[in-house]
């Protein structure tokens, strides 16, 4: 008693054929532009380390799954459409100038897709049982071998899954409910497969259930493909996670070792000299990269005052550690009386022999109050810019290498004479914009902080002049976030 709705039976009104056509068509060029984006995309989803992409990836495998089972389904509803021509709608066609069916897909286009659904019916009357082709196909069974009954089943399935097979079979038989569920099969050669049932049991004149039938589909690389994009999508959704805790701890400790005075800030020196401070750290263009900048200014037991800015490459937890970690060694050095030049020396050694080996530029200076000296040494950092009297130029570095880039580096220092009013800028590379790189990129910089000069002339604190330096810079973006420690010697 073939069901009505037998997967090998055509319905009983069939669509037009030039509607199936048309949707086929549309299903194929679907195909080809997914085919084409995966292509460009090119990625590797077992090589992939980004879980972004992955999850792209995935996504883009579960469309092609999906089409590729829409394409099955059409082309067997085609299969069960009148062949053109039998009534001479195809020649009518091409009288009239209309559009032919597209060719017929190659076998390996569409074998495989039709494989994947079978049906089967059930007859509890004659005990008889039917199976497709298709259906023998996906069990891995030789037509000749014959389809199993409905006791015989269970022998295929997965151990785990018999059970709950038994319970829609059960469900369907005794109280006519319809069958929708999915077990895994264990096919003959050991492989394993997952597959859809949905069908429904035909009722006899007197109500009981005389047959039952159903369409099996094959949906492993369905399920494989929607198990990749949730394990990819929990795997972006943990990177995430593990990213914003990351830039928390970044801040957290980027703020625990920077200065906490915002603002200007004046050591007491004993003497008719002040030095007038204030420092300021501009985040990145993305606000998302915390990296190893910082900028400092201590004063010392022998009453000079120490000023240091610089910067670790990388960023995250690990540049801000490494950041804290130079910072504290580097005042710690400077407290103990160590001079700019040795105590370079000693940094490059400390981050030549570290366990996380990291490069870093800084510029250090002790400024005495009682001579209006300044003695300082840099590490292949920017040199500091001397505003007076309405120009400004880059001070002479003495010799030094970026720290951790070579042992046994030499690092020299120099001794700038300065005067009343005048004023220091102290900065990471990463203030100016690039619009080059290299020592060129280093050169417009210093320019275009050295263009501040007049205004630099107008200010009368050290708050001001990092005010001229936020306007000018902390609205741009930036590829780097960076720091900036303006020093003006008082009157």
């Amino acid at each position: 008693m073939p069901s009505p709705l037998f997967a090998d039976h055509p319905a009983d009104r069939p669509p037009e054929r030039d509607t199936v056509e048309s949707l086929i068509t549309q299903a194929r060029r679907l195909r080809g532009d997914l085919d084409a984006v995966r292509r460009e995309s090119g990625v590797d989803t077992d090589l992939a380390a980004d879980p972004q992409l992955r999850w792209q990836r995935a996504l883009c495998d579960l469309a092609v799954h999906h089409l590729d089972d829409l394409g099955g389904h059409l082309d067997q509803l085609r299969e069960g459409l009148p062949a053109e021509g039998e009534d001479g709608e195809e020649g009518g066609a091409r009288e009239a100038g209309l559009p032919s069916a597209p060719p017929e897909p190659a076998p390996h286009e569409h074998g495989a897709l039709l494989r994947r659904v079978g049906s089967a019916e059930w007859n509890l009357l004659t005990d008889e049982v039917s199976w497709s082709d298709e259906l023998f196909a996906m069990f891995g069974r030789a037509p000749s071998d014959g389809p199993l009954t409905l006791d015989e089943l269970p022998s295929l399935v997965h151990a785990d899954d018999q059970e709950g097979l038994a319970t829609m079979v059960t469900d369907c038989l005794v109280d006519g409910r319809p069958i929708d569920g999915e077990f895994r099969i264990v096919r003959p050669d050991a492989s394993l497969r997952t597959v859809h049932m949905a069908g429904e049991p035909v009722l006899d004149a007197d109500g009981s259930t005389a047959c039952m039938w159903a369409v099996l589909r094959d949906v492993s690389e369905l399920r494989r493909s929607q198990q990749a994009v949730r394990e990819t999508g929990d795997s972006l959704h943990r990177e995430r996670h593990i990213a914003q805790t990351e830039h928390r701890l970044a801040v957290e400790l980027q703020e625990a070792v920077l200065p906490p005075w915002r603002g200007s800030l004046r050591f007491p020196q004993g003497g008719p000299v002040a030095l007038d401070l204030a420092g300021r750290y501009l985040p990145s263009g993305t606000r998302a990269l915390i990296g190893g900048g910082w900028y400092d200014a201590l004063q010392l037991p022998d009453g000079t005052t120490l000023l240091s800015v610089g910067d670790l490459t990388g960023h995250g937890v690990t540049a801000t550690s490494g950041m804290a970690m130079v910072l504290g060694a580097l005042r710690g050095m400077a407290v103990a009386g160590h001079r700019p030049g040795p105590l370079m020396c000693f940094l490059n050694q400390m981050l030549d022999t570290t366990a996380q080996p990291a490069l870093g530029s800084t510029v250090c200076g002790r400024f005495d109050a009682a001579t209006r000296t300044l003695e300082w040494a840099q590490a292949g950092h920017p040199a500091p810019l001397l505003f007076r009297g309405g120009t400004g130029h880059a001070l002479d570095p003495p010799e030094g290498v970026l720290l951790g880039a070579t042992s046994g580096a030499a690092y020299t220092q120099r001794t700038e004479q300065l005067e009343p009013g005048d004023l220091l800028v102290l900065h990471t590379d990463g203030l100016v914009p690039r619009r080059t790189h290299g020592a060129e990129a280093l050169h417009e910089g210093t320019e275009r902080l050295l263009a501040l000069a007049p205004r630099f002339a107008a200010a009368r604190s050290a708050q001001d002049g990092i005010r001229i330096v936020v306007e000018e810079f902390g609205s741009t973006d930036r590829e780097d976030d960076a720091c900036v420690l303006v020093a003006r010697v008082g009157d």
